[in-house]
């Protein structure tokens, strides 16, 4: 079964509102046949030859290590080719590629270039995942967690966390325990043990998982960090030096979405760029000298863009500045992230139209939860639906405890008698005085206080007497979000991958419907 983002309370009304084509200037970025159309045209007039033989070269430099498929071949080759798209998703290193959305969001991308490949057989349409090698948060990768464990590596922070080599795994062993008796455990461990080898960087071991897991879909993954990819973006980084350009021109957006979403997801500073040495500090500008943050160095005007000159390799985009690089090295069509990214993307329009640069669609990624077939049958027969599980549960919960509940029945009924009570002496006392009818309104507001007091007390009263009914529905919550928070974002793929193998990861392929934006529910 499914469940329709526009049905579930937290998923974010600017991410609605845009899905729903009610936010201004955005219709022609949601992702329908039409708007690919549009975005193919606009994006192959401004995609070069030269762009796509670099494309090719870089791409095919950084898998060397890896055994490519037939079809990653073919698709790296396409690339050369000016009817040849990409779809792109992005995400961190984390470690044995942390939360199981990580995987649901590579999944949809893949499908979504299938998809496109049957209505515009003309067209080649390539899937890539963007390796986010220069993030410096190493604390936010470093972990993922299964039914049973809490894993852990340790590493050098402070600098991109795809560089930081692999000095203990002693993590390793344990996963070994929880997994060496499932059937798909032993891959499982060979995998764990070949990406997490001693001296090999973060992103040699994600770039060896990823490719486990993808390769005969064809997926090709990239990593920015490199001097070819970053000298195609030096006339960006260079304004963002000298104008603070994407700061200026997404600041009316960013007041538009703080007046009507009462927020904005990410606030971009006023220089959006890091310098990367043995760590990655941001760059700030104090007068007409750039300093780079927690070091000693600075640079004059003239000195730093004669750095970036000579080595741009040595510049890195935040994240509000890496969807520009991004879509300026890859002759890309939509971006397929979650919803805190796609957020992020709409302040961006505005400052893509400055550079000169085609605004990519956007496309909130689906949501899965997978269940066992025994919780399921729980919720049944605790007269409950899934949808249930994605609203206000406290509130689910109480009418679950009052059900059927004589003194309920009675109290409301009670209170209706009241207010109708109070209705007909209103009507006479507006015949009175002032005083004599704000009297009645304020006597009715007093016990109908009353009545809501006594309707608090009998849900607590209800609560300790059915304390097991209550446990129950509480149990039946944490089986669908487990650590109170949706399940893909909390377990590993190797849960659900430990018993099904690939099997799993085709089901998922084939459970998901790129056209719509939707939860959904399987069994395991």
């Amino acid at each position: 079964m499914t469940i329709d983002f526009q049905h579930i309370d937290s998923i974010p009304k600017l991410v609605k509102d845009f899905l729903k084509k009610n936010l201004d200037g955005f219709q022609g970025k949601v992702f329908d046949l039409e708007n690919v159309k549009n975005q193919i045209a606009e994006k192959q007039n401004s995609f070069s030859d030269d762009k796509r033989e670099l494309l090719y070269n870089t791409v095919l430099s950084q898998n060397q290590e890896q055994q490519m498929s037939p079809k990653q071949l073919d698709y790296l080759f396409s690339l050369k080719n000016r009817n040849t798209f990409t779809i792109t998703t992005g995400h961190q290193l984390n470690l044995f590629t942390g939360p199981v959305f990580f995987v649901y969001k590579i999944l949809q991308t893949i499908k979504t270039a299938e998809f496109l490949k049957s209505n515009f057989p003309e067209f080649n349409f390539v899937p890539v995942f963007w390796m986010a090698t220069e993030d410096h948060d190493f604390d936010e990768i470093n972990h993922f967690k299964t039914r049973e464990h809490y894993y852990e590596i340790k590493g050098n922070a402070g600098g991109d966390v795809g560089s930081i080599k692999i000095d203990e795994a002693f993590f390793i062993q344990q996963f070994e325990k929880e997994f060496r008796d499932n059937l798909y455990g032993t891959e499982l461990i060979l995998w764990i043990k070949n990406a997490y080898q001693k001296g090999k960087t973060h992103t040699q071991a994600i770039r060896y998982l990823v490719n486990q897991l993808f390769s005969d879909y064809g997926l090709l993954t990239i990593d920015g960090n490199g001097k070819e990819l970053k000298n195609q973006v030096r006339d960006i980084f260079r304004k963002e030096l000298l104008s603070n350009q994407l700061f200026e021109t997404t600041r009316i957006q960013r007041q538009f979405l703080e007046d009507n979403y009462g927020k904005v997801q990410v606030n971009p500073r006023e220089i959006n760029l890091f310098y990367l040495t043995e760590t990655r500090n941001r760059i700030e500008k104090t007068n007409d000298d750039y300093f780079i943050l927690d070091t000693d160095l600075k640079f004059s005007q003239e000195e730093i863009l004669a750095e970036l000159e000579s080595h741009p390799e040595k510049f890195s985009p935040n994240a509000v500045l890496r969807p520009a690089y991004q879509e300026t090295i890859l002759p890309n069509l939509a971006y397929v992230g979650g919803n805190a990214e796609i957020m992020y993307w709409i302040e961006l329009k505005d400052y893509f139209e400055s550079i000169d640069l085609p605004f990519p669609l956007l496309i909130p990624r689906n949501s899965m939860l997978f269940l066992e077939e025994k919780t399921i049958g729980k919720i049944e027969k605790a007269g409950l639906n899934i949808e249930d599980f994605f609203g206000n549960f406290a509130e689910v919960i109480n009418q679950k405890i009052l059900d059927n509940n004589e003194i309920k029945s009675l109290l409301q009924q009670k209170k209706q008698d009241l207010i109708d009570s109070f209705s007909e002496i209103k009507t006479k006392a507006e015949q009175t005085d002032k005083t004599f009818i704000n009297l009645v309104k304020a006597e009715e507001t007093r016990q109908l206080k009353s009545f809501k007091r006594m309707q608090k007390r009998l849900l607590k009263a209800e609560k300790i007497k059915q304390s097991e009914k209550l446990d129950q529905l509480q149990r039946l919550f944490v089986k669908v979000h487990p650590g109170g928070t949706w399940q893909e974002r909390v377990f590993n793929f190797s849960v659900f991958y430990a018993d099904s193998g690939k099997q799993w990861i085709a089901d998922s392929y084939q459970l998901m419907d790129v056209q719509k934006s939707e939860l959904i529910i399987s069994h395991i």
